[in-house]
């Protein structure tokens, strides 16, 4: 099942999307997609409601907001993919490396990339994002993650690489700037999900950046959960980025970083396509 919001920034609708893109309305089930939404059996009864919601008929072309409104906080994994920790010069991880995004970066997965003033290495980033559908604190094992994961979805980690990396050894700096988390267009179910055989890919003005499978990475989805779970609580309507595969401006040397005019697609098997004008 894929679940999105259509619409105006602000004034998303609530929808559900066929296997034929047929849309059809969600507000009479919930007001918004959210954490409240999740953590209250909000996916089981749209699944009740299927065959009786009415069909939306929007306009060509009409845009996708964020399949879930703010989250409360964005959790990412650096480094997750043997290959990109190659590309960037660093040994695999022994353990997941953690750092946070601020939800306000978030926006539609079709909306502008703004580039930051003064920079100079803006970067794309294609991950499998994880939305937390249950509260999850101190799981005793991965096997446990799967009954707190509400959906998965296409997101753009994009990092500013000099604030990142030099401007004090601090990522957030990086990570945080504005329109820096691209994500949809779906919150597609666990139950469509097959996440080893997930491909990511990625194009930067039709020319092919990334392409790998989600099975690739080196910590899986089940114990990226469990992991986090040990030192923050998980909220319905938080999210997870799992770490980007290679191919990476950074890592790929006198590749030209994002410039205004560029179109950034990114794409994850079943669960979506974006594109983004950087400007």
């Amino acid at each position: 099942m894929r679940l999105a919001r259509l619409g105006p920034s602000g004034s998303e609708r609530p929808v559900v999307v066929g296997d034929d893109g047929a849309l059809f309305d969600l507000s009479g089930v919930t007001a918004d997609i959210d954490g409240a939404f999740l953590g209250s059996g909000g996916v089981e009864r749209v699944r009740a409601a299927l065959g009786t919601l009415p069909r939306l008929d929007a306009p060509a072309g009409a845009r996708f907001g964020p399949p879930i409104t703010t989250p409360g906080k964005i959790v990412c994994i650096g480094l997750n993919y043997a290959r990109h920790a190659a590309e960037t010069g660093a040994a695999p991880p022994a353990e997941p490396v953690v750092f946070m995004k601020a939800p306000d970066t978030v926006v539609g997965p079709d909306d502008d990339v703004l580039i930051p003033r003064a920079s100079t290495k803006t970067d794309y980033e294609a991950e499998l994002a994880v939305v937390i559908g249950t509260t999850a604190r101190y799981l005793d094992a991965p096997a446990d993650a799967a009954a707190h994961i509400a959906g998965y979805a296409v997101s753009n980690d994009v990092s500013e690489r000099e604030f990142q990396l030099e401007r004090g050894g601090q990522w957030d700096k990086g990570k945080n700037c504005e329109t820096f988390n691209p994500l949809g267009p779906y919150l597609v179910t666990p139950d469509a999900v097959d996440v080893p055989s997930l491909r990511l890919r990625t194009w930067v003005n039709g020319e092919p950046r990334q392409d790998e499978l989600a099975g690739d990475m080196i910590f899986g989805v089940p114990h990226l959960i469990w992991y986090l779970s040990q030192f923050m609580v998980l909220y319905p309507g938080d999210v997870v980025n799992t770490g980007t595969p290679a191919g990476v401006a950074m890592g790929r040397p006198g590749q030209p970083y994002l410039r205004p005019g560029d179109v950034v697609e990114l794409e994850i098997d079943g669960l979506g396509h974006q594109r983004q004008r950087l400007r």
